[in-house]
């Protein structure tokens, strides 16, 4: 159990809790969340004994093993499967008293050493090392690698490896997600589904809190509020408190009709692409979103260019990639790239690390030449580009206010101010100097040069790396009402829901409109992730289909037999698929019509409906619970299903 009683803890002049109190108990799965400056790893110091409370009390249970992943890496000249490997101390000093009983010669002592290593589940450690690796995005020649070949993103994998294969009871995570990609946070969710122990989680994406987290830390104003259920519930059930504030009424309203409009405008596409479905539903939800993020900081627009060409850009048949050095082969990421952006496309890019993502956006800038093909602009293109290499181009020893004047020497003082306002920098704090500013104030900065630009082409690569969760939203409803287009490579699911109508697959050297949304895409993975473990077992197999068979009619007979029993698995998955489908229907009429009665503008003003309000947003949120809940069970079933046709139909092919 960890337990914070009456805890005040100050660093500098900067008071970070007040007699703060939260209990966790064994096993639970929190997310920290908080405003950048908050205190969050302020708060895993005081976990670790690196910070003594000014007041109170920090309780926890003894014996707990901590994991910490530590936010800076050495660069080391050890094979980074030998330093994930350091991360288990008992087992390398098992290992080093090992070595040594047996040039001493004390057999006995060996043996005994032989039995902890067991225990200690030794002998699978190169191997349970390399899964983690291989799971975080390397491949298998990468292993044997010296950590200081790798960049400073790669070695932040490599050291979140090395901290998952630690020995732990109690695991403490400091934005594992803000170097890694899609795939590999995918892999990263569910591992952390299923580790057993208590895991405490600093993340500002919000998808990954709902997958893993089952509890949040809330750390707001000097305080520590603890709220049962995922990032989604903490969402729904903040809104209701604030919601019953007569102050935040009318921010709530303007808020509320802001979203119906967003509803309306992309309503009309809902026909047009699964994507366009999925972002209706998604901005259906944004109303509980708004509400619980009604106080956040942040608020700005993205302004289009007045002009804008048909099309705006166009690739043809361009090859990408980087030329040989020294004349050698040039190296070609992407051949054949057929590409032309209209106005208002809307386009996220999806598909495995290193396969091109980066480069086609570098290339579509013009930062990078074509290897050979066409690049032809169109004559009103206009491109804000955003990447995370871009926060190194910041003049550290300038001013938020100075950046935006050197691009508009003629604008006004109070029009630069107004503007960096949105963005964070309000007040003396445009004035600044980015020399002193943490990642997420740069990534703001950079975000605001972009936008005071006026693009009508906005490429974004990894945007909310080091962005807090209330500048996230704040990204996500400037995109979602931007009027130019965009093309968005990220790992935060919501952002990508929220703001794009298609994908692109970027993969095998090639650029392809992929026909699915982002759980398809994650099937997608699964598959690729399968065959490419079928190809690598390929060798073994065929020497195998080389030797005898054996009784091939027995064989047919338990392959038969198999199948049959699988069959019979498929029923209660599909009776189970279609009640949570009949669950569904029937919540989404409840809340269908609980929502038509909180559409009333007079209930949030009228002080004798208080009551009502706060029982009907009680009933909303227990209908969403209860959606929710079904829609996993629906899910869930169908993935189920579609693993146990495929190996239905894998049977039945083997037999034939």
């Amino acid at each position: 159990m960890i337990a914070l009683r009456q805890v005040a803890l100050q660093r500098g002049t900067q008071t970070l809790l007040d007699n703060a109190d939260v209990t966790l108990h064994n096993g639970v799965k929190a997310g920290i969340i908080g405003a950048n400056g908050a205190g969050k790893s302020s708060l895993f110091k005081l976990l670790l004994g690196e910070l003594a409370p000014d007041q109170g009390d920090v309780e926890m249970s003894g014996g707990q093993r901590i994991a910490h992943m530590a936010q800076e890496v050495d660069a080391l000249d050890r094979p980074i499967i030998e330093y994930v490997l350091d991360g288990d101390l008992a087992l390398r000093k098992a290992e080093a008293d090992l070595l040594a009983a047996r040039e001493a010669g004390e057999a006995h002592r060996e043996a005994e050493l032989h039995g902890l290593i067991e225990t200690l589940d030794g002998y699978r450690a190169e191997s349970r090392a390399a899964q983690l690796l291989v799971g975080l995005g390397f491949i298998q020649s990468d292993l044997s690698r010296p950590l200081s070949a790798f960049s400073g993103g790669w070695r932040m994998r490599v050291n979140l490896a090395r901290t998952l294969f630690m020995p732990s009871d109690l695991l403490l995570l400091d934005e594992p997600t803000n170097h890694l990609d899609l795939d590999a946070l995918l892999w990263l969710e569910q591992w952390l589904t299923r580790y057993p122990g208590t895991l405490l989680l600093i993340s500002h994406d919000r998808d990954f809190l709902d997958a893993v987290c089952d509890h949040i830390v809330h750390m707001h104003h000097q305080t520590l509020e603890l709220y049962r259920g995922n990032y989604s519930q903490f969402e729904r059930t903040r809104a209701e408190k604030l919601a019953l504030q007569q102050a935040e009424a009318a921010k709530q309203q303007a808020r509320r009709e802001e979203i119906e409009r967003f509803i309306a405008r992309f309503r009309a596409q809902a026909t047009k692409a699964k994507q366009a479905q999925s972002r209706v539903k998604m901005l259906e939800r944004m109303e509980d979103i708004a509400v619980a993020h009604v106080d956040s900081p942040f608020h700005f627009t993205l302004p289009a260019a007045d002009k804008t060409s048909h099309p705006l850009l166009v690739l043809d048949q361009a090859q990408l990639g980087y030329p040989g050095e020294n004349g050698g082969d040039d190296n070609v990421q992407l051949d054949k790239v057929n590409v032309t952006l209209l106005p208002g496309s809307r386009i996220g890019l999806l598909g495995p690390n290193g396969a091109g993502k980066s480069t086609l956006i570098k290339s579509l800038t013009g930062e990078l030449a074509l290897l050979n093909g066409k690049r032809v602009p169109g004559e009103h293109l206009a491109i804000g580009y955003f990447a995370q290499h871009q926060l190194e181009g910041l003049d550290v020893t300038s001013t938020p206010f100075v950046h935006v004047q050197r691009l508009s020497p003629t604008a006004s003082d109070q029009e630069i101010r107004n503007f960096l306002g949105g963005f964070g920098f309000k007040g003396d704090d445009a004035f600044g100097k980015v020399a002193n500013y943490s990642g997420g104030e740069k990534a703001r900065l950079a975000l605001a040069l972009v936008a005071w630009q006026k693009p009508n082409l906005l490429l974004l690569d990894e945007p909310t790396n080091h962005l807090d969760l209330e500048m996230r939203e704040a990204l996500t409803q400037a995109l979602a009402s931007f009027e130019g287009t965009v093309i968005l490579v990220s790992h935060d699911r919501h952002l990508l829901r929220a703001t794009v109508d298609e994908f692109w697959k970027v993969a095998d050297n090639r650029v392809e409109p992929f026909d699915g949304d982002l759980e398809d895409y994650r099937v997608w993975l699964k598959a690729r992730l399968e065959e490419s473990r079928r190809d690598s077992r390929g060798e073994k197999a065929e020497r195998q289909n080389q030797q005898p068979s054996g009784d091939s009619r027995e064989a047919r007979k338990a392959s038969r037999k198999a199948a049959a029993e699988l069959r019979e698995k498929l029923r209660p998955l599909k009776k189970q698929r279609d009640q949570a489908e009949k669950a569904m229907e029937k919540a989404q009429q409840e809340l269908d019509t609980v929502e038509q009665v909180l559409a009333d503008p007079e209930l949030y003003t009228d002080s004798a409906r208080k009551a009502e309000l706060t029982k009907t947003l009680s009933q909303q949120a227990k209908i969403k619970a209860r959606l929710d809940e079904s829609e996993r069970q629906w899910l869930s079933a169908e993935e189920a299903l579609e693993s146990m046709e495929a190996e239905l139909l894998a049977s039945e092919g083997a037999e034939s």
